[in-house]
């Protein structure tokens, strides 16, 4: 009988991880990818609730600890970087700011694609550029190689999709949150420890610090403002408009913005959800932030992406016929996805405060969240375990 083919777009985690469990249930997976190879940058992510037991099933469980930051858990500091409140690491899925598995995105997506590459194809360096579904398969059009057949398409490539208009026309909402956050890496200095440290400036600006494996530092310059476009300006523009937006923050934000020019990592964009009304059309499917990104801010957006991985590769592998299988992969995870996508009250206002006295206020707070932090367990994430897995094998 010969393999159903998958195209899946997109190779940073969600992509890679349905490639994998494709590969596990019998399919033949592609992997479609524009940058020219495996992106190997990126900022800190953590893995929460059932996306641990998902990795467990991966066998990658024992990789992601081997290569975790080493984060300590957050600190919240003041001009003087003297702690406010601090919050132990792997205390998330109680409320806690650092998971127990913090990682790399790049590093979490090299175990991906070293998991996979021998039995799936990748496509590097090229883009879906148009669809036309017929009754018995899906014609591919990329950017740069020739036209292909397959049965089903996945677009799991980001936030921004562009696959995912192709799929599911332009239904989709993303939903711009209120704030802007630009990350970048730093030289390592002898302020930095194992702790993360946060510190919020007046005007509802926010600077993080956050510790990684490869001697360098992780930073992120963020601050609330409508969508003004400022994702859409050159680099250089960017770096200009962070350099005079942060100028008189005080902190450390002299030696982040002394850093700023040189970088070549800078991710510069406005923080949003996806709220897409389905996840599927004809033989195209939706998967990880294409379809349901549910911000940086909630921290599960790794977690979703493992999971939604899972549970469509599962639903694809028990039903013959698609459809049914975007169907139940869309009643399974939806509840899920759901709850994931409530942000903290007050989020993301409540953590940028715009006055001194605000950040007063914010800090004191937390100081006594750290203390009673079950009671406080909304600030950090959504709960993560509401989520029975299907056991696929």
């Amino acid at each position: 009988m010969q393999r159903r083919t998958v195209l899946i777009c997109g190779a940073s985690i969600a992509g890679p991880a349905l490639a994998f469990w494709l590969t596990r249930f019998g399919f033949r997976a592609v992997v479609v990818e524009r940058a020219p190879a495996l992106r190997t940058g990126g900022q800190n992510i953590d893995v929460r609730g059932a996306a641990r037991e998902v990795a467990r099933r991966m066998g990658i469980e024992a990789a992601m600890r081997a290569a975790t930051t080493g984060e300590a858990g957050v600190r919240f500091v003041d001009a003087a970087n003297v702690t406010k409140a601090e919050f132990p690491a792997g205390q998330a899925d109680r409320g806690g700011l650092s998971a127990e598995v913090e990682i790399l995105r790049g590093d979490l997506s090299r175990i991906l694609y070293e998991r996979t590459r021998d039995g799936v194809e990748y496509l590097f360096g090229d883009r879906v550029m148009a669809l036309n579904e017929h009754e018995d398969r899906v014609t591919v059009t990329f950017e740069r190689g020739a036209e292909r057949d397959f049965d089903l398409v996945v677009a799991a490539d980001g936030i921004r999709s562009r696959t995912r208009a192709l799929i599911v026309g332009d239904e989709p909402e993303v939903r711009h949150v209120g704030l802007y956050t630009a990350y970048l890496t730093i030289p390592r200095a002898e302020t930095d420890s194992a702790w993360a440290r946060w510190f919020n400036a007046p005007g509802s600006r926010t600077i993080t610090l956050r510790p990684d494996n490869e001697g360098t530092t992780r930073a992120t310059l963020s601050f609330m403002s409508p969508p003004r476009g400022y994702e859409r300006l050159g680099l250089e523009e960017q770096k200009a408009f962070l350099q005079q937006h942060f100028a008189d923050a005080g902190w450390e934000a002299p030696r982040v913005l002394a850093a700023l020019a040189g970088v070549k990592d800078l991710y510069f964009d406005a923080v949003g959800q996806v709220r897409a009304p389905r996840w599927s059309s004809g033989r195209g499917a939706l998967l990880g932030d294409a379809a349901y990104c549910p911000s940086p801010i909630s921290g599960m957006g790794t977690s979703l992406a493992l999971v939604g991985a899972y549970v469509l590769a599962g639903e694809l592998a028990k039903h013959p016929d698609h459809r049914d299988a975007f169907a139940a992969y869309e009643r399974l995870l939806r509840p899920y996805v759901d709850e994931a996508q409530k942000l903290p009250p007050g989020a993301p206002g409540l953590a940028n405060p715009k006055t001194r006295l605000g950040i007063a206020l914010f800090n004191t707070g937390l100081k006594v969240a750290s203390t009673l932090l079950p009671l406080f367990s909304r600030f950090g994430s959504p709960p993560s375990e509401k989520l029975e897995l299907p056991d696929y094998e």
